[in-house]
């Protein structure tokens, strides 16, 4: 009994957060079913999942279905890939009901995320703001113009509006001598080239702060507009991400696919069961939900931003793009994508030996 104890004890952490990552998915899914409904598009199959099928049930027009590999999910909708003459065909809808319809998924994505910081905000003591209520150590900062109560509002001439926007924005600076500006008794002003110490952390340099942050209590209001700000920083740390990535930038290896994702949450929630304490374990829900909504936003072929271009450019020209031109590329970007998850799946498990 007591191996059995130990055994659960490994693996439940493991079947929750791959429970949580399939719900990811079926919201993301649900947002695309629950529109494609609303504008009376017939939906041929709605899967959780991808590969073999392990559960499936016909439902009075729609098959719904569990597959295998917990790495996507679809809602197949009649006429979305090819013509139909089915008068409830996704092709024979107007481009602005086309549009809704294919942002959903993304949008209930990080709506979701939103609710989850929500949650984190409401009942945390106090809620971070990129304003300084401190310095600390040998207080460099603070010596070089910065002063308790200024409020940073950008570093390095990026707008900031959250302590998540001012924690990414010098983490990524690669000298540690920063540029703020900061807002001060009503005014703003410019200190120009702060030096922070800086560390080696795996490899990459990374400033030390030397000033804390300053908390604020939660309010009904201040909670709804951080829980909105919040995410949209993460939103734009994930665009950002990418665009290091392309650039070459960032490293391939510093991507996580779904077994690093699940890995991730499993632990989190482990520690979460020990200290009985959550924020941590809703803090990372809230980030995969709104990545999974940004990275889906991308106008890349394949993804939902990419289809969203093609309606977008019909809806301005009035001439939708051949359906082979559109399948071909959107081919072409499922076959980058699929080859990059590999390559990311192969560096998530390397990480586990």
């Amino acid at each position: 009994m007591a191996s059995l104890g130990l055994a659960f004890g490994k693996v439940w952490p493991i079947l929750a957060a791959l429970l949580f990552f399939g719900l990811i998915i079926m919201t993301h899914e649900g947002g695309h079913f629950a529109a494609a409904k609303l504008f009376k598009v017939k939906v041929n199959e709605f899967a959780v999942g991808m590969g073999p099928v392990l559960w499936k049930k016909q439902g009075k027009e729609t098959q719904y279905s569990v597959r295998l590999l917990p790495i996507g999910g679809y809602c197949a909708m009649e006429g979305e890939d090819e013509d139909s003459e089915h008068d409830r065909a996704f092709n024979n809808k107007p481009p602005w009901q086309r549009a809704i319809i294919i942002l959903a998924g993304a949008t209930v994505n990080i709506l979701t995320g939103i609710i989850i910081m929500a949650i984190i905000l409401g009942t945390s003591d106090l809620i971070g703001t990129p304003g300084i209520s401190g310095f600390y150590g040998d207080k460099a900062s603070q010596e070089q113009g910065l002063e308790v109560g200024d409020r940073i509002v950008a570093v390095n001439n990026h707008v900031v509006r959250t302590s998540y926007d001012l924690s990414y924005f010098m983490m990524r600076d690669p000298d540690g001598v920063i540029d703020f500006v900061v807002e001060r008794d009503g005014k703003k002003e410019a200190i120009r080239s702060v030096k922070f110490q800086t560390e080696e952390v795996e490899g990459t340099s990374t400033v030390v702060y030397d000033f804390s942050i300053l908390g604020v209590k939660p309010t009904p209001g201040n909670v709804l507009k951080y829980a909105f700000l919040n995410s949209f920083s993460i939103v734009r740390i994930v665009w950002d991400s990418l665009i290091d990535l392309v650039t070459l930038n960032y490293d391939l290896k510093q991507l996580s696919g779904p077994i690093g994702t699940v890995g991730a949450i499993a632990e989190t929630a482990s520690d979460a069961v020990k200290t009985t304490n959550y924020s941590s374990l809703l803090l990372i829900l809230a980030f995969i939900a709104i990545n999974v909504g940004a990275y889906n936003l991308i106008p890349f072929p394949a993804l939902d931003g990419g289809r969203f271009l093609f309606i977008l450019f019909e809806g301005i020209t009035g001439k939708r793009v051949s359906r082979k031109v559109e399948a071909a590329i959107n081919s072409a970007g499922m076959a980058l994508l699929l080859g990059l998850m590999v390559i990311v799946t192969v560096s998530d498990v390397m990480k586990f030996l």
